[in-house]
């Protein structure tokens, strides 16, 4: 018998709400230290960016046809942008190696401020799913009234 429960549409829009406010959480850190020349261990910081993994995913091309049970999107893990950092030539800066060229990261904050528009809006559009699904709930109980 299938399971007509919406529980399964609220579980998949609230994993997509803490994936994507984790994203969000990474792109601010990215923009605030976009001019971090040195953290902590003398080290210039690096973009991160976050892989999502979804539970479908992991069942593709497995003899699976049920897929009522599958939850939705999680974060997989955060990982650092290889891309390479940019050199500028600044002599009077503490943090300039011997030449005079000082290491900055890897950020371009525009860029990140279009990743944050995309993430906002995945979380919005997540928002709007799980109260639609309310919504419907609502609904199902006064038909069932």
């Amino acid at each position: 018998m299938a399971d007509h429960s919406l529980l399964p549409a609220l579980g998949v829009s609230a994993s997509a709400l803490d994936a994507q406010s984790h994203r969000m959480r990474v792109i601010a850190a990215n923009v605030a230290n976009a001019q971090t020349t040195r953290d902590a261990n003398g080290n210039v910081y690096r973009r991160r960016d976050v892989v999502f993994a979804s539970e479908l995913d992991r069942n593709i091309g497995t003899r699976r046809r049920d897929i009522s049970g599958l939850r939705g999107v999680r974060v997989a893990r955060t990982v650092e942008d290889n891309t390479p950092l940019k050199r500028v030539y600044r002599p009077g800066h503490p943090d300039a190696d011997p030449d005079g060229y000082l290491t900055l990261p890897n950020v371009n904050p525009m860029e990140e401020m279009v990743d944050l528009m995309v993430a906002n809006r995945s979380y919005e559009a997540n928002v709007a799913a799980i109260k639609t699904t309310r919504m419907i709930a609502q609904k199902a109980m006064e038909i069932g009234k």
